[in-house]
């Protein structure tokens, strides 16, 4: 890592499950050739040696909490990278800190009925957040709890009803701005 002039700001999406952090970080990744995607819970995963809900199984939500924050402190010192990371890493305000000091955050923002269809009944397996008798339920009650949180993001994006390249060109807009 040097100190060149082409070291950008990153580009951080934040939000809930389903909000698409994912699909848009590869997409802007495609559009920005100077730039290297990371997904946060990807990394987790290859670190762990495991899938997320085995860790939260295994180990519980506060261990696979740690090994964000782990990959966070890391990864916030980097330049030129596209961030997604997992809808509960804004719940600790040291990993915002951190996010904030080299990047321009995005939260990404859906309706809980947006959402919930997006995170689609054969993908509930694998979201340990909605493990849970009413996962619809839950879903609401997570987005109030963190939607406080997801407010001190540089910039807000709504995307429902658009197409993901107006949401990538949204974001690439709005980051000229500041970066």
């Amino acid at each position: 890592m040097n100190n060149s002039s082409d070291n950008k700001k990153n580009i951080v999406l934040i939000g809930m499950m389903g909000a698409g952090k994912s699909t848009i970080g590869h997409l802007l990744d495609e559009k920005l050739k100077d730039f290297q995607y990371l997904d946060i819970d990807k990394e987790i995963e290859k670190l762990a040696q495991k899938h997320i809900p085995e860790i939260f199984e295994q180990h519980g939500e506060a261990h696979f909490r740690q090994l964000e924050h782990e990959m966070i402190s890391k990864y916030s010192n980097y330049h030129n990278q596209v961030i997604s990371t997992g809808g509960g890493v804004v719940e600790n305000m040291e990993n915002m800190k951190l996010l904030k000091k080299n990047s321009v955050i995005f939260y990404l923002k859906a309706s809980a009925d947006e959402l919930f269809s997006r995170v689609n009944k054969a993908y509930l397996k694998d979201r340990p957040m909605l493990k849970h008798p009413n996962p619809k339920e839950r879903l609401s009650e997570l987005i109030k709890k963190r939607e406080p949180f997801y407010k001190q993001a540089d910039f807000e994006i709504d995307t429902e009803n658009k197409e993901l390249i107006q949401i990538v060109d949204e974001i690439l807009e709005k980051y000229g701005t500041i970066a």
